[in-house]
């Protein structure tokens, strides 16, 4: 495995960064989760310029425009021979001093990693998760805005144990004021009635990629879709329930806190927009090996 830092690639084994640097000291950068199917990069634009908002959002200079990151990113893959996998784009404050302040950081640093993932088994695809609802409040926008991809991922790590420890496949999490905001690591979308829902990103959910995938689609399929802000009640009354996310891809959701779902089972809406996303991340993308 060949791993890109700050201009060269090392193998796994060597790739290593500094005990100093601020990512790992405080948390403090940004990343992007991307996905290439068939020697295609899937929404490789959009991951890119959101990566680029995050690093703005929070001050942070990547010292390489979107170009840059873009041929980096390609090269990773190519120097990994793969043709399907996960790519994690890392950008961190770089190495400094012992202290928060970011001054003391002169160069940022980005790590780029291509790989497989796998955050779901078959069966759950096939039957649907299991969701509980937990504790861990999402953080609000006053406090670290949620459309920050950030490397502090400390909020969604407790909700995850949370979800873990209920012995369900993933958590549901309420922002502040009680309303759904997003799951530990995939946007939420509920249909009812032939229309689908999802909270909007003023409740704290993250603008995930995977998720405007599905408004396209919903376009397509002449579905109505809409954000208004929701409750458990919605989910617990919905006739459908999925998941998206990168690395989730789009995933059927059957229970929340042990209520089924509909009746329990994937709906049909819901395996259309499975079926069709996979037939575009088969085709569409941005082609990393040119003949």
């Amino acid at each position: 495995m060949k791993i890109y830092i700050d201009g060269e690639f090392y193998d796994k084994e060597n790739a290593k960064i500094s005990v100093f640097d601020h990512g790992l000291l405080y948390g403090d950068g940004v990343f992007e989760g991307i996905r290439f199917y068939n020697g295609r990069v899937f929404r490789l634009d959009e991951h890119i310029n959101r990566l680029f908002d995050s690093a703005r959002a929070i001050c942070l200079n990547i010292g390489l425009d979107k170009a840059a990151v873009t041929n980096a990113t390609l090269e990773t893959i190519r120097r990994n021979g793969l043709q399907d996998g996960y790519v994690r784009l890392v950008v961190t404050r770089g190495v400094g001093d012992l202290g928060l302040n970011p001054a003391l950081c002169p160069k940022a640093s980005v790590v780029i990693i291509a790989s497989k993932i796998t955050l779901y088994s078959s069966e759950n695809y096939k039957h649907g998760l299991e969701v509980v609802t937990c504790a861990t409040r999402r953080i609000p926008h006053g406090a670290l805005s949620p459309m920050v991809k950030s490397l502090n991922y400390l909020n969604n790590v407790l909700a995850k144990i949370e979800a873990q420890n209920a012995g369900a496949g993933e958590g549901l999490m309420l922002n502040e004021q009680g309303f759904v905001a997003e799951c530990t690591g995939d946007n939420i979308f509920i249909v009812k009635n032939g229309v689908i829902t999802t909270p909007p990103i003023a409740s704290g959910a993250l603008a995930g990629v995977t998720r405007s995938v599905v408004f396209d689609l919903a376009g397509e399929f002449g579905i109505s879709i809409h954000e208004p802000m929701m409750t458990r009640y919605d989910i617990y009354t919905a006739d459908e329930c999925f998941l998206t996310g990168t690395a989730a891809e789009v995933i059927p959701a059957v229970k929340l806190d042990t209520r089924p779902i509909g009746d329990g089972l994937p709906g049909p809406i819901t395996k259309k927009l499975i079926a069709r996303f996979q037939e575009l991340t088969a085709s569409t993308g941005e082609l990393i090996y040119h003949l």
